[in-house]
């Protein structure tokens, strides 16, 4: 029986660990998402430049 209990308090202790990782990963993966998001936005509001046509190599 007092295996039975310890087998249940590591399953629990093992279930709450993963859905603390999993909130981790969300919220790493939202602020990677903001953070793109804004890097889109200002690189939007940059004066467009001018490339020049480069001429393919002669060999």
């Amino acid at each position: 029986m007092y295996e039975f209990e310890l087998h249940n308090l590591r399953s629990a202790e093992l279930i709450r660990q993963a859905e603390h990782q999993r909130l981790v990963r969300e919220a790493l993966r939202g602020r990677r998402e903001e953070r793109a998001k804004r890097s889109s936005e200002e690189k939007e509001a940059h004066t467009p430049r001018l490339r020049r046509h480069r001429r393919p190599r002669t060999a």
